[in-house]
């Protein structure tokens, strides 16, 4: 009788390690959503007290004078970390997939994980040449209808 209730405890213990490691696998490899974030990197840092991961910031300011959006996103990629830190400073987009249900923070404190970043370069727009205005249209007369 023991041996019968201790297969079935071990078949259910089973049955649950496989459920959940299932729907981390699930969670982790596809993604909900995906996309782009221009902006600044304020802070990248790599926290954690068992699993270390990278955790940043990135101010994303739609036009001058306006309060910047915070964006926080995790870094699972050293190479893409480097590259983060290397461009300090400098407007980045970064690439980003969502992973939502996460278990566990010990893969990432958020669910934007970032894939790939690259810096923004931004060139002057084109002038359009000056055209001279007309000596009536100049001092501000209207032609006079005949």
């Amino acid at each position: 009788m023991k041996s019968k209730i201790l297969r079935f405890v071990l078949i259910v213990l089973m049955a649950l390690l496989l459920l959940a490691g299932g729907w981390l696998w699930l969670t982790l490899t596809w993604s909900y959503s995906q996309g782009e974030r221009a902006g600044y990197v304020q802070k990248l840092s790599k926290k954690g007290w068992l699993c270390k991961t990278w955790e940043g910031e990135i101010a994303m300011v739609t036009m001058p004078g306006a309060i910047p959006d915070k964006f926080n996103f995790t870094v699972r990629n050293e190479g893409v970390a480097q590259k983060i830190n290397l461009l300090a400073g400098k407007r980045v987009v970064l690439d980003y997939q969502q992973h939502r249900f996460i278990p566990l923070s010990c893969f990432g404190e958020t669910e934007y994980f970032i894939e790939g970043v690259r810096e923004v370069v931004d060139t002057p727009a084109p002038q359009a040449p000056a055209v001279p205005l007309a000596p009536s249209a100049a001092q501000g007369q209207l032609p006079v209808p005949r």
